[in-house]
């Protein structure tokens, strides 16, 4: 019997990228599989002329794709996973997390300025309050500005002069073969990314043994491990992925070694700690327990003064 897949999917390049990697990835496992996708506009999709803080952090990329999954109307979900909320959405999983990409932020400007090197009154790019953050903490010369868009859309505005420099992630950019616009990949002591940054998460609802059991064999168990510590090391901070916060993790033989970063939105200040473990849940909480001991909740706070 040949099995069927719908897949939803958000009407972005990236988005169209990812799901079709994903599908791809299925019929070299099953080729006899046949796999359909549905479009769905998400209130990120809609609002664009708003920093992403404005309009909410999370599910602003997943909500309607999370809706389509809980009604029957589609079978699984691809997702960019530090867009995720957290918590699983009732009656959801995480089916699968493939091997990560590049999870590092790149730098573009136009002039070839490394960010070192650009002038003092350039404005750089980017909705993100972690990378503003971190930029900050490094240059506190440099301005930021909200840049709203698809990836493609925010290298035009780059491209076109609107901003002297921009900031966004690496994965996105290579996975549709824009990397000959990469300036500057930018080091993890300047610029910690996303926790889940550069990994890709499958969604489907969480009794669908079937659906389960077709997508497994993509699951990447190293990436899993590493994503599922820095997604505990948000969690413990207070969950947004709109929050000052970055994380990496990466399994090394036996241990999973992690370096996390805090900071204040104006990078007043900025907070880094690191830990290794063998139990990703238990490190992510460790590691954020060691930041708050430190003051990380008094930053984060900042961040959104009312609660």
């Amino acid at each position: 019997m040949t099995a069927k897949l719908i897949f939803a999917t958000r009407p972005s390049a990236l988005a169209r990228w990812q799901t079709g990697f994903i599908i791809n990835q299925l019929k070299t496992e099953w080729p006899n599989m046949l796999c359909e996708e549905e479009i769905i506009i998400t209130k990120g999709d809609q609002v664009l002329d708003k920093p992403l803080p404005e309009i909410g952090g999370k599910g602003l990329f997943t909500l309607e794709l999370e809706a389509a999954l809980l009604e029957g109307r589609v079978d699984a979900a691809v997702h960019s996973l530090k867009d995720l909320p957290t918590q699983d959405a009732p009656g959801l999983t995480i089916a699968v997390i493939p091997e990560r990409a590049d999870a590092r932020d790149i730098l573009i400007s136009p002039s070839g300025h490394l960010l070192g090197e650009l002038p003092s009154t350039a404005f750089v790019g980017t909705s993100s309050q972690r990378r503003s953050a971190q930029l900050l903490a490094y240059r506190r010369d440099l301005s930021t500005r909200s840049i709203r868009g698809n990836v493609d859309t925010r290298i035009q505005k780059i491209r076109a002069g609107q901003y002297q420099a921009g900031i966004l992630a690496a994965a996105g950019v290579i996975r549709l073969g824009l990397q000959e616009h990469i300036t500057q990949y930018l080091p993890l002591d300047i610029m910690m990314p996303a926790p889940g940054q550069g990994a890709l998460a499958v969604q489907c609802r969480a009794g669908d043994e079937e659906t389960l059991r077709w997508l497994r064999p993509l699951e990447h168990t190293p990436t899993r491990l590493a994503v599922t510590a820095e997604r505990a090391f948000l969690t413990a901070l207070g969950g947004g992925c709109s929050l000052p916060v970055g994380a990496i993790a990466r399994k090394n033989n036996l241990q999973i070694e992690m370096r996390g970063v805090v900071a204040a939105p104006d990078g007043s200040c900025l907070l880094r700690v690191s830990a290794s473990g063998s139990q990703p849940q238990v490190l992510g909480e460790q590691l954020a327990q060691h930041a708050l001991e430190q003051g990380a909740g008094e930053l984060i706070a900042l961040e959104n003064p009312r609660g």
